[in-house]
């Protein structure tokens, strides 16, 4: 397992630095001067530079990469313009709130996808079975902007059941979570069906019915447990992109978390609180992919070997 951990690791340094030294070109990448874009087109020369010289953009772009990944990795991204406070310090207030949102969108589709997923496999080509491959195939075609808004009107305007956006408390959470798990719990529903359809044709569970075990035993106790497994690498797939989703949920919710803090800061032309949030997701994602590499290595010991 050490041995398996450490080649993983040994692999995604690579990743990282792609990801960071991406990041860094962004500010080089976008057209135009991002300093006059910062201070207007208006701005005085004698500004300009002296904004320049202040973020280091005068200096050599090997040395400004140097400077970056010397900042990065001191936990030092620059200072944010519009909130006149370090990136790092920002991020590191909003984050909290992302993981707890993407966690509880993970749990939601979870808790539908499971269920669901294992019952249309049981009952192949049912009423149910039907009833559950539609419901599916309408919340992969619903996007996260359009459902927001109608779960809004419904639970929080209408029934006065929940609370309309903000943070805080759990029925806060309720909304933007069911609005980013909606759309991965129909994704899973399918992985988990077609898992379960594969596991249940094995001889093992042939053999288990044979001996008599019940079926609730041998579908849940049994396969569900093997069809998991694939499930696993989905799960840390879409990860990341639920965190891509969130920054139209947090936006829509008013969640103070990094998607909604990336959009004000490219509404206020804050290149290096752009580049923070990036950063932050981009890392993120690397670490769940490679935790997910774990954790898929536990559940099924053929991948350490």
């Amino acid at each position: 397992m050490i041995r398996y951990l450490t080649n993983r690791l040994l692999y995604t340094l690579p990743v990282v630095w792609l990801v960071v030294s991406v990041v860094f070109l962004l500010i080089h990448l976008v057209p135009g001067d991002p300093v006059l874009q910062m201070l207007g087109e208006g701005a005085p020369g004698a500004d300009v530079a002296a904004a320049r010289h202040a973020y280091g953009l005068d200096q050599p772009l090997g040395k400004q990469y140097f400077e970056y990944w010397k900042g990065v990795l001191h936990g030092n991204l620059g200072p944010s313009i519009r909130f006149n406070q370090s990136v790092s310090t920002l991020i590191l207030q909003r984050y909290p709130y992302t993981l707890q949102l993407t966690i509880a969108a993970l749990v939601v589709a979870i808790l539908l996808a499971v269920p669901a997923g294992a019952r249309s496999a049981r009952r192949r080509n049912l009423w149910d079975d039907r009833v559950l491959s539609v419901v599916s195939l309408f919340g992969l075609s619903f996007p996260n902007f359009a459902l927001g808004p109608i779960l809004i009107l419904f639970f929080a305007i209408k029934l006065g059941l929940l609370p309309v956006s903000g943070s805080g408390t759990f029925a806060h959470l309720v909304l933007p979570a069911i609005t980013m798990g909606g759309a991965l719990a129909a994704i899973l529903t399918r992985m988990v069906r077609t898992s379960m359809l594969e596991e249940l044709s094995q001889d093992y569970i042939r053999t288990a019915r044979a001996k008599g075990v019940s079926e609730n035993t041998v579908v849940y106790r049994h396969a569900l447990r093997n069809a998991l497994i694939p499930v696993v690498t989905v799960l840390g797939l879409q990860f990341g992109a639920l965190l891509a989703g969130a920054i139209v949920t947090e936006t829509i919710f008013s969640w103070p978390g990094i998607g909604r803090l990336t959009i004000q800061a490219i509404s206020n032309r804050d290149y290096y609180l752009v580049q923070g949030c990036i950063l932050a997701i981009g890392l993120t994602y690397v670490a769940v992919n490679f935790l997910t590499d774990f954790v898929y290595s536990l559940a099924n010991p053929r991948i350490r070997q």
